[in-house]
């Protein structure tokens, strides 16, 4: 019992450290900005327009991440095929490649014949949609974990029967599958809203940080740390990280659990 006792007491400690580290972050953070910072940030155009932005590309980011997401997830849950492995790996390559070599990739990718095609029609590059690309590019990955996931956890068993009943494999899909993964979708699409929203190495490297053209919010730090303007940019810090925790405790309050995203 006694030993019991000591290792518990040793998990407890190693936890409440790393809270503490934490919690300090964010002591820290909050103490060094005022409510009159706050304020004069946020009624700056250019932050109100980089908040703007970042609702605007997070939201679409999240919508593009779902409607990949839950098609693939579904594949790689239900099925198995030649090069599944390979596939499986790619998808993990956007969650573990450093963000900078990320948006170098995207970058490069749109100096490519077929890039500067879609350059022509639509321009990308440096410009608002590059921001959505970038933050998509990432936030998908995790998007389709989850849904993978969610996927895993859900019987194919009524699907089956569904399917001995008459039913084609799509509708057994929209009738039984997707109703009950709707609780995944809402992780994942919480997910993909809060690493969109945090996104910053593609961007920077793939759109740039124009003031009132390509700034989001993360960018916005950058410019007003790069400008000795600390105090607004403990301010937009502030506000990202209230926004990071209500997305974070929406998905644990009403998401998919254990998915090991979450």
């Amino acid at each position: 019992m006694h030993c019991d006792r000591l290792f518990l007491a040793g998990l407890a400690t190693l936890l409440g450290t790393y809270v503490l580290l934490i919690a300090a972050l964010l002591v820290a953070l909050g103490s060094f900005t005022s409510p009159v910072y706050l304020v004069r940030a946020l009624s700056s155009p250019e932050i109100q327009y980089a908040f703007r932005l970042s609702l605007i590309s997070c939201t679409l980011s999240t919508l593009l991440s779902l409607w990949i997401a839950v098609p693939a997830g579904y594949l790689l849950s239900r099925f198995g095929f030649r090069g599944k492995n390979l596939v499986d790996t790619l998808l993990d390559v956007p969650i573990v490649l450093p963000p900078l070599v990320l948006g170098l990739a995207l970058l490069i990718l749109f100096q490519t014949p077929p890039g500067r095609a879609i350059e022509r029609v639509v321009p990308v590059t440096f410009a608002v949609p590059s921001v959505v690309l970038a933050q998509f590019s990432v936030a998908c990955a995790f998007a389709v974990r989850t849904m993978r996931v969610t996927f895993d956890q859900i019987s194919p068993r009524s699907e089956e029967v569904a399917m001995t009943l008459g039913c084609s494999r799509a509708q057994a899909f929209w009738m039984i599958a997707f109703p009950e993964a709707r609780r995944g979708m809402l992780t994942a699409a919480t997910l993909a809203w809060a690493r969109s929203l945090g996104e910053f190495g593609p961007i920077l490297v793939f759109s740039g940080a124009t003031r009132m053209r390509t700034e989001v919010l993360p960018t916005t730090v950058f410019l007003e740390l790069s400008i000795g303007n600390i105090e607004a940019a403990a301010a937009v810090s502030l506000v990202m990280v209230v926004a990071a925790m209500v997305v974070l405790l929406l998905a644990r309050a009403f998401g998919l659990r254990g998915t090991g995203l979450i």
